[in-house]
């Protein structure tokens, strides 16, 4: 069923536009129709078409983005025609392609006295403009944009490919590889018993005092928390989540997807405890179909993380805490790397 898209219902005083989305019930052939009650809608409509989200939205007969449609409450009816549509949000414009860098082939981890691959992606446009980006440091570089992966693609070239598009493509992806027959080992923050010799701290400390001094001195970025994440899936988003709270001064946004909770089900992070509260925000992806316990100890997990929020708002202000803002998602039945690609597509509506 194709699904009528967002349809403005007024301004707030922040300039934020109150939307409803709108299913179209299907006439004859292929045109669709719907009815409004005038007294839902302002004096002039703004609307867009979607096949059920942005991902497939309308485009023009040439496969580009088009502004919102507008009509007047007072014109009574319209007539429309969708051109084309976008499909997972394809087409993707090469012209829009991140600038995928190799910063070095063996980038020398002091921490760990090993080397490592490591990948900037750059804007389009980087090489012609004199603009600053945030940053945002993902593990697993493997997996995030190299066709023909052990463990599939997370695609995100072209889903930055997309933001460029929509003008929202302005940020610098940080790729680290992994390190093979070290990833556990690295990505395990100190447990011995899953992983014997566990260097998640050390591999922590290579990132924040290595790795993200010299990306801010050789990269025009912006070098402040508030325009720096992290993030990773599996045991990378598990050594993500230990980036954020150990290092709340540097990490301002945390990207989890099927984070791996079940190395150690016991654990109440109290790492939370001990440092001085930062607004935080993260993005907590975990499928139902990932495991009979994915989706149990992401709830969990959610629950220290409201009850580190009511401990931060009972905290003076005096001690510069702020509330967490966590916003949790779950999704179900989206569960192989290839399928993540697609979460990250919804990561994009929301940014939108």
């Amino acid at each position: 069923m194709m699904k009528g898209a967002s349809i403005s219902r007024g301004t707030s005083t922040a300039g934020t536009r109150e939307t409803i989305a709108i299913d179209l019930p299907k006439k004859e052939n292929q045109n669709y129709y719907i009815e409004i009650d005038e007294q839902l809608l302002p004096e002039i409509i703004e609307y867009k078409f979607t096949k059920g989200g942005w991902e497939n939205v309308e485009l023009d007969k040439f496969g580009n983005i088009t502004p919102n449609r507008k009509i007047s409450k007072s014109a009574g009816k319209t007539l429309d025609l969708v051109e084309k549509w976008r499909l997972n949000w394809g087409p993707f414009k090469k012209e829009f392609f991140p600038i995928a860098e190799v910063i070095s082939e063996e980038f020398y981890i002091p921490q760990l006295d090993r080397h490592r691959k490591i990948w900037a992606l750059l804007p389009y446009d980087y090489y012609i403009s004199d603009k600053r980006y945030p940053v945002l440091y993902l593990q697993d570089a493997q997996n995030l944009f190299n066709e023909g992966s052990d463990y599939g693609n997370w695609e995100i070239d072209k889903k930055l490919s997309v933001l460029a598009e929509y003008g929202r493509g302005d940020i610098i992806i940080i790729a680290i590889e992994h390190g093979s027959e070290d990833r556990i080992k690295e990505y395990i923050f100190d447990n011995d018993h899953v992983a014997n010799g566990s260097e998640g701290k050390k591999y922590i400390r290579f990132i924040t005092d290595t790795l993200k001094p010299f990306v801010d001195d050789h990269y025009r970025t912006k070098r402040d928390r508030d325009n720096t994440g992290i993030g990773g899936s599996s045991l990378g988003a598990l050594i993500s989540i230990y980036s954020g709270f150990l290092y709340p001064e540097v990490y301002s946004k945390l990207l989890i997807f099927s984070p791996s909770l079940w190395i150690e089900p016991n654990n109440n992070f109290p790492i939370m405890n001990f440092r001085v509260p930062f607004t935080m925000k993260i993005y907590l992806y975990g499928g139902g179909q990932e495991g009979s316990k994915m989706v149990k100890r992401i709830h969990i997990f959610e629950q220290y993380l409201k009850r580190w929020e009511k401990k931060i708002s009972l905290t003076s202000s005096s001690e510069r805490a702020s509330i967490l803002k966590a916003n949790i998602m779950n999704f179900t039945g989206l569960r192989n790397f290839q399928e993540q690609s697609n979460g990250f597509s919804t990561t994009i509506q929301k940014i939108r």
